[in-house]
């Protein structure tokens, strides 16, 4: 038989409404008859979902975000977090040049600071640095830390998270019980392959077995693992990251896979999850809330979990 497309596909969806009806009249009192519960369910409209308010009704601490050298950051940052209710945003400007020398570093961290300054009541400080100078990371710390900063921001790949030249650095966060945050990378390769790094990538970015090596070597740290949003092997991440309880993961990046949230949760537990957004504000929140955790976990997620490492130093938000 001959059909045109249009036919096909009227023919399909008026097939598909017939299904979804007979779903409906099963149990009918009589042939062709609907009782009264039929009849409501048949005529109801859908719950008008109120999005806004759904956004809206969570307290939010952004725990990874990030600034710019340009005219309109922070206050870009700043417009998204006050329309999407974030009600803090640990900002840093990571350090993605090489070597990232200290004169690199201080001016990265001095914009930092020139911002947490000008908007406190909404912007959180993050330090960065480059454990491969020692003197000169510590130094830093000391003078970011003393201009109000709650710890670093996302370290990137000059030093990978597990060297040696780490230890003094890692030493000196935990001594002021603040979370130790660095860039992480796991991607997916052709075929199922799972590549460590390809020609695009430093040599010396962390892995996930880079934080199980260091969680381990310092089991008192609290290691923030950065955006199993952002594009890589998500599930192999929190596969490899199960069995180290000191490190947490933040959920930022533009990527919203399909269970991302709720697979995090099943492996690394509600607690070990926090939600960031690494600039993709929507998306971050939006994977979050499409997820199948309870309100109580939510909350968790959104405000808690973070807050409650935070109050360790004394960093927290009342």
């Amino acid at each position: 038989m001959n059909i045109d497309r249009r036919k096909f596909v009227s023919r399909s969806f008026a097939g598909a409404a017939g299904i979804l009806a007979g779903s409906h009249l099963k149990g009918l009192s009589a042939p062709g008859r609907l009782t009264a519960k039929q009849e409501e369910a048949l005529s109801s409209k859908p719950e008008k979902y109120d999005l806004m308010r759904e956004v809206m009704k969570y307290r939010k601490i952004d725990a990874h975000a990030h600034i710019y050298f340009a005219d309109n950051s922070p206050r870009e940052q700043l417009d998204f977090g006050e329309r999407l209710g974030i009600e803090k945003q640990v900002i840093s400007r990571y350090l993605s040049i090489m070597p990232g020398t200290p004169e690199q570093f201080r001016e990265y961290n001095d914009l930092t600071i020139k911002a947490i300054k000008k908007y406190p009541d909404h912007l959180l400080g993050g330090f960065v640095l480059n454990p491969a100078y020692k003197k000169e990371s510590l130094e830093e710390i000391k003078r970011c830390t003393d201009a109000g900063m709650i710890g670093p921001g996302e370290l990137y790949y000059q030093v990978k998270i597990n060297d040696p030249l780490y230890y003094p650095i890692i030493e000196k966060l935990i001594e002021l019980k603040m979370i130790i945050f660095s860039h992480a990378e796991c991607q997916l390769g052709v075929g199922g392959y799972r590549m460590k790094y390809n020609g695009y990538k430093e040599p010396n970015t962390s892995i996930p077995e880079d934080f199980v090596d260091i969680a381990r070597r310092y089991p008192e740290g609290i290691f923030q693992y950065a955006h199993i949003g952002g594009g890589g092997d998500w599930e192999y991440m929190c596969k490899t990251l199960q069995h180290s309880p000191n490190v947490y993961v933040d959920t930022s990046g533009s990527n919203n896979a399909e269970n991302m949230i709720d697979f995090a949760v099943e492996l690394l537990g509600e607690d070990r999850l926090f939600f960031a957004s690494d600039n993709s504000y929507h998306q971050s929140i939006g994977k979050i809330l499409a997820s199948n955790l309870t309100e109580a976990q939510k909350k968790k997620v959104f405000f808690d979990n973070y807050n409650n490492l935070l109050k360790k130093g004394g960093r927290n938000v009342d």
